[in-house]
């Protein structure tokens, strides 16, 4: 939930910094959280978007932003010896390698032994970065999907990031099966994804959902199944699961979305995030990153293959 601030600056405001009289006026929130906040775009000022904390601001500017509530200390997350593999830290990010069954942050159901709890451990100063029930979290990936993430550690490359998602500029290439014969062979799922109104825990695509793209290509075709490179060009929950069902291919082993697995060694949806490419915040240079298929993909993808 946001909470609504919005006011016309006085006299006594002018001059100062966009931050510092936001911080005036939303007494619940740290300095860094209004800077957060002004970065990833919930603050206007006459009505245009401002994402520099350091605006100085004019008498009589109308201000409207959208903050997040305050949060009990007591729900924060908190270091923890969590496993995390490391594929590249420099002093603004960390690319991660994530396993199947670890949830990025806290949430209902998984309220420590995250990545987050693991990240806080071995880069402390995330806590000051984003949201502080998420710090550092750029995107997120489903439990059971494994693969690439990218976390910021300074809040300047939190917001740079936050700009590139937005601006759909940092590429998230997957690797999936799917059951069945996908044709055409590749192409373009573009369909509104929201709340299935028959199940309020799954995603469906629906008229009035949020805009979803997701493109894809065959890479290998298989007896009863066909491996796939998926990209994203939007982020919405579950968006590869669900557009690739609502095609008629889903994901092999996704119970909430396809069916059973037809093959018993697989005990998750076959769905890795294998490629992240983006500039780095910081330097500007291009950035690359991947991940393999982990042992458990790779054994269900060899079987398959023998027969």
């Amino acid at each position: 939930m946001a909470r609504r601030v919005a006011w016309q600056v006085t006299e006594e405001e002018a001059g100062i910094r966009l931050d510092a009289a936001l911080s005036g006026r939303a007494e619940w929130l740290s300095r860094s959280r209004t800077q957060n906040a002004i970065r990833q775009g919930s603050v206007k000022v006459d009505g245009d978007i401002e994402l520099r904390p350091s605006t100085t601001l004019s008498a009589e500017s109308e201000v409207e932003a959208f903050l997040p509530e305050p949060i009990e200390a007591d729900s924060l997350p908190v270091p923890a010896d969590v496993p995390v593999s490391i594929v590249y830290s420099d002093d603004q990010i960390a690319v991660i390698d994530k396993p199947r069954g670890v949830s990025v942050h806290p949430g209902p159901g998984h309220t420590d032994n995250t990545l987050v709890n693991g990240l806080l451990r071995l880069f402390p100063q995330i806590k000051d970065v984003g949201d502080p029930a998420r710090p550092g979290v750029v995107h997120r990936l489903d439990l059971d999907t494994s693969g690439l993430l990218v976390f910021a550690l300074t809040p300047e490359a939190y917001a740079s990031l936050g700009q590139a998602m937005r601006r759909r500029e940092i590429r998230r290439t997957y690797t999936a099966l799917v059951h069945g014969s996908v044709q055409p062979p590749e192409g373009t799922v573009d369909a509104p994804i929201g709340r299935d109104p028959s199940n309020r825990t799954r995603q469906a695509v629906v008229e009035t959902g949020r805009p979803a793209r997701t493109h894809y290509r065959t890479v290998e075709s298989l007896q009863s199944a066909t491996l796939l490179e998926v990209e994203l060009e939007t982020g919405r929950m579950h968006q590869i699961r669900v557009h690739m069902a609502a095609i008629g291919f889903p994901v092999l082993g996704d119970a909430t979305y396809g069916r059973a697995p037809s093959v018993t060694s697989l005990d998750r949806q076959f769905l890795h995030a294998s490629k992240l490419q983006f500039s780095h915040p910081e330097s500007g240079e291009p950035f690359e990153a991947e991940s393999p298929l982990p042992a458990d993909l790779q054994a269900v993808l060899d079987n398959m293959r023998g027969n």
